[in-house]
């Protein structure tokens, strides 16, 4: 499971998206704008240094010829006239500019400055001159160089000037190609932002309608009654809170169910002991007047007999509240109820009740044999002339206990057969429905609901009959005490 904080987010995906596409859309025009910017700085210090250029050719070309003339012919001093002065300004204006030109066209500005020495070698030539005296002729030929020298540095400066707007010519071509190549980056992000945005739209609805479709699909099956149906955590921030409140509700109510259901089973239960403490009271009424009967007659050991059986029947029918007993004391109880029929029927009546060992620390839900027995008496052997025999088997298999009570009785039709076990196979099982003896499948419809409801079985008993008798058989797992203390305890719940 992952973190909450590094889940995503349907926000979360929204701004990421929307911050991919403005860096994506606005890298190329700030790219753009930056060496835009560069190429015009570089265009405006270019001209500023053309300027500059432009302004010193008219001083070194004509200026400093002139005064250099007014001093030559004597209408000025060398101190006077100031052009030693504005040579070294031109010298440090051209030293500025080649300082903050590139190396490309440093060479005419550095030529051109190594001249302007040479012009001031001449002109303090003509310096020395006129301290010494010399004639005026040697000035003039000084002069004539002077002049030459600066048309050679007017020329270089003039090289430099062409040279600075064929770069400028360059530079205007380069922010044309940028400009060019940021359009067509422009429009073929803009595309791809165009695509991104399709496929970031699809992947988000899907982010967003899946954890959807899984909360339907499991509240519809919630609504279908499958309580187990639970929403995994979905990825998706916003449906955290939503999954984990459904997610409770599902709880709720499948607690809410289990503890109905127990109830329902604990209510049936319940009933059930109920429906079992109503001894017929003819049975008791008939055993008593046998017992009577038996003693008028001077029988004492039937007398004997018929009490104990009577005793262990009804010792064993109430086992001090519980509702598992061990398998042995089932079939004693059987066998106390047959032998006390027994003296009744006399020769119509036979029985045999198999007890294999082992079976005393086998654990059973009590009173499942004797309605068994007691329907194949009165329903079998009592409508057959000449009467017949009732036999209780077991037969275990790995886990399994299989008994089966047999009789040689009448048998039912196979109408009356298969409305008994359409009533046995009933899904809603109901105590009331069963409450009445005398009721058609009164003690099988009693021991069924029983078998069902505490083995937790869809099957309960499964019956044969036929003209040659009638067989009611039932599988139910083999339970020690301690599987029974552990499950339900033996006072029954």
């Amino acid at each position: 499971m992952r973190r909450k904080g590094r889940n995503p987010s349907i926000v979360g995906r929204i701004n990421s998206m929307t911050y991919t596409l403005m860096f994506m859309l606005g890298l190329p025009v700030i790219a753009s704008l930056i060496m835009t910017a560069v190429i015009a700085s570089q265009y405006a210090q270019s001209n500023s240094r053309m300027s500059v250029i432009a302004g010193l050719k008219p001083v070194i070309e004509t200026e400093i010829p002139e005064t250099v003339w007014t001093v030559v012919s004597g209408r000025a001093t060398m101190a006077d006239s100031g052009v030693e002065k504005r040579i070294q300004e031109v010298n440090e204006t051209i030293d500025r500019i080649t300082a903050r030109t590139g190396e490309a066209r440093k060479l005419e500005l550095t030529v051109a400055r190594r001249t302007m020495d040479t012009l001031s070698q001449y002109v303090g030539k003509i310096r020395e001159n006129l301290e010494a005296g010399r004639p005026v002729v040697e000035n003039e030929a000084v002069l004539a160089e002077i002049r030459d020298v600066a048309a050679l540095v007017v020329s270089m400066l003039n090289d430099y000037i062409t040279g600075s707007i064929e770069a400028e010519v360059r530079m205007v071509a380069g922010i044309t190609r940028i400009a060019y190549i940021g359009g067509t980056a422009e429009i073929a992000i803009l595309l791809l932002a165009l695509a991104m945005t399709a496929r970031f739209r699809k992947k988000t609805a899907q982010f967003v309608q899946e954890p959807v479709a899984k909360l339907e699909r499991v509240t519809s099956r919630l609504a279908d009654g499958d309580m187990s149906a639970r929403i995994p955590l979905p990825q998706v921030q916003e449906f955290w809170n939503l999954t984990g409140k459904v997610n409770i509700m599902a709880d709720n109510l499948e607690e809410m169910m289990r503890q109905q259901v127990e109830a329902e089973r604990d209510l049936k239960k319940a009933e059930l002991r109920t429906l079992q403490a109503q001894i017929n009271p003819h049975f008791l009424y008939n055993t008593l007047d046998a017992i009577v009967w038996q003693a008028e007659a001077d029988r004492g050991e039937e007398v004997v007999r018929l009490t104990r059986s009577l005793s262990d029947f009804f010792r064993i029918s109430l086992s001090s509240g519980a509702d598992w007993i061990p398998v042995s004391q089932e079939l004693k109880h059987v066998s106390a109820y047959l032998s006390i029929q027994q003296t009744r029927y006399r020769d119509i009546l036979h029985y045999e009740v198999e007890s294999p060992e082992g079976m005393e620390n086998i654990y059973m839900l009590k009173l499942l044999l004797q309605p068994l027995v007691e329907n194949a008496l009165y329903h079998g052997i009592k409508e057959k002339r000449g009467g017949g025999k009732i036999t209780v088997q077991i037969r275990t298999e790995g886990r399994l206990m299989q008994f089966t009570v047999s009789d040689t009785g009448k048998g039912m039709p196979p109408e009356t057969l298969e409305k008994l076990r359409r009533m046995l196979e009933e899904e809603d099982i109901t105590v009331q429905s069963a409450q009445e003896p005398g009721h058609f499948g009164f003690g099988l419809r009693n021991v069924n609901m029983r078998i069902r409801l505490y083995y937790r079985k869809k099957v309960g008993l499964m019956i044969q009959s036929g003209p040659g008798g009638t067989e009611v058989s039932f599988v139910i797992p083999i339970r020690t005490k301690e599987e029974i203390d552990r499950d339900e305890g033996l006072s029954g719940r």
